[in-house]
Formats: structure tokens, sequence, C-alpha cells
């Protein structure tokens, strides 16, 4: 969080790109705390609530993704730097950041399972809980579970960057028409993660977002219509309220009570990767052959995710508890 508030704080203090640049860098350094999230909410959900318990976390990102754009955007009108137009919206961005912080200090509990009671308690159980960790069954290895994470935020988020540019080429839509429509997403996904995602088992999850992937990528090469141009952006809220979820899920579901936090640090570490090379081999072959060439190859590549899904994962033993 501390990274966090300096981030923004230099964002605040923005008037040149360089600066502007240290800022999102010095902020990509420290997104440590979504994994930890996701960590704290496996802690603390037992083995038949952790897809709902991971859901929720899901929700909670849905809904600021959401509403989180059009603040910003409403901010950016206020001016009140001449030399960072958006300076308003960076200093709100600067003061939820800061109440955040003040409140996890105050009433956030260690939920580390080794770190929970007393000292005298840790010294007598460390020894069964390596015991645990040598001895817990794996259904799915975590190489597999984090090439798959890796290989769909490769196509995902490469799709993700090129929408804007898609929407502005074929239907002329404005940054705020570009909004409403993320919006719209934005607001389905977290429906869907409120209600379906807490209820069907992880892998069902997955395997559901990776098929309607699969499916608004093939859609996004061929539409015409601003009416296919919504009902992919359907598929694609199924899928922001699915696949990620999902495979947190499963990979906390691997992992032993100890190694929990690392475990899904990798994955998401993985993740990440793909998200970073993702926009720039996509965006590429979106400007350089076209936008038919590059969905249909993107929708290619989520039919091996597709493949990778139902032929390689398997449901863990005690997610069927």
């Amino acid at each position: 969080m501390a990274g966090n508030i300096a981030s923004v704080a230099l964002w605040v203090a923005a008037t040149d790109f360089r600066t502007f640049l240290a800022s999102r860098v010095l902020g990509g350094l420290s997104e440590g705390n979504v994994q930890l999230a996701i960590a704290m909410a496996a802690d603390i959900s037992d083995d038949k609530q952790r897809g709902a318990t991971m859901a929720l976390v899901g929700v909670c990102f849905s809904i600021a993704f959401t509403f989180g754009p059009a603040l910003g955007a409403a901010l950016a009108n206020v001016e009140t730097v001449v030399a960072n137009p958006f300076a308003t919206a960076a200093g709100f961005s600067l003061l939820l950041i800061i109440v955040e912080t003040v409140y996890l200090y105050l009433f956030l509990p260690e939920t580390l399972p080794s770190s929970r009671g007393s000292a005298t308690a840790n010294s007598t159980t460390s020894k069964p809980s390596n015991e645990q960790q040598q001895s817990h069954q794996r259904t799915n290895s975590h190489l597999l579970l984090n090439f798959t994470h890796f290989i769909f935020i490769l196509f995902f988020s490469g799709m993700e960057f090129s929408l804007p540019f898609m929407t502005y080429d074929l239907f002329a839509y404005s940054s705020s028409q570009s909004g409403k429509l993320l919006g719209f997403m934005g607001l389905i996904a977290a429906i869907l993660q409120g209600s379906l995602t807490r209820r069907l088992h992880p892998l069902r999850v997955v395997q559901l977002g990776v098929l309607s992937c699969a499916c608004s990528f093939f859609l996004l090469g061929r539409l015409s219509t601003e009416r296919e141009l919504w009902a992919a952006a359907s598929l694609l809220a199924v899928t922001t309220a699915t696949v990620v979820t999902g495979l947190n899920s499963l990979s906390s579901f691997e992992a032993a009570e100890g190694e929990r936090g690392g475990k899904l640090g990798n994955h998401r570490s993985w993740g990440q990767v793909g998200r970073s090379l993702g926009p720039l081999l996509f965006c590429t072959l979106y400007w350089w052959a076209g936008r038919d060439i590059a969905y249909s190859i993107g929708g290619v590549g989520m039919l091996g995710v597709c493949t990778i899904v139902f032929g390689g994962l398997k449901a863990p033993a005690k997610s069927l508890l």
C-alpha cells in the first residue's frame, strides 16, 4: 500500500510524461496487494466455500472496474492544476488509497495460518505443517495451471486492448461510448460473479469462460453491427466473471495450507507476464494484418486454451467435498 501511495502521489505531481511513467512503474511494482487479497480470501475460507469466496473478491473488482473509469472521467473534467489536467482524479485516488491503508492497518487481522495463535502454538505445529505440505495430494500441477493462466491472459488481454481501436474503426465510438460498453461488461460480470460463479464448481466456471471467450473472438472478427458488438461484449463479460476467478480457486486447492500465498503469487505472476506481452503482440497483429486475421488467430489460440482446460485440467478432490 505504501508503494501505491507513492505511485499516485507521483501522478498528482506529474507535469511531464517521465514523471507519469515513473508513477506507473512504481504502481506496477506495488501490485502485490491484489494477490494478497486473493491469498487472504483462500486463507479464511474452507474447501467447500473457496469458490464462492473467490467469486466475492471478483465481484468487488468488477464493481470497481464498472464505476471507477466513469468516476475518473468525470473528475478529469475538473481542472485544478493547469500543468496536470488529471490532478483532481489523481488527488481523489490518493485520498481513497490513504483511507484504505489506514483502515487495513487498524482493522485487518493476520490470516496466514502459521501466524495465528501464540508463538508456542506455532512451534508445536510447525512440524505437522511441513509434513502436511509434503503429503499434500495434487490433482493438477501448478505448472499446468500457471501455463493455462498465462496463455489465456496473453490472448484475452491483447483483445481487451484492441477493443477500443475496433469500436472506433467500425462505429466511430467516442471515449464516452467505449466507457459505456466497458461499464456494461463490468456490470454483467459483477452480477454473474455474485450469482452463477459462486455456485458452480471452479473447473466448470473456467470451462464456461474459455468457451465464451473463443466464441467472442470469432464474433469480433466478423461483426458488422452494433447489436453484434454488444453480443460479443456479453460473452466477454461471462469470460471476465469466470476464468481468472476459477483458475485462482483451482490453484488454491492444489496448494498446502502453508504454501498457499507463494503458489497463488506465482500463479498471478504468470498471468502478469501474459498481460505484458499480449497487448503488444495482439495490437501489432491487429494493425499489421487487420481485424479479421487478428481475431481469427485469437479465436484459434483460445480454442487451444479450451483444449487444455477440457482435456488437461481435473477437478481437485477437495473441491468435490
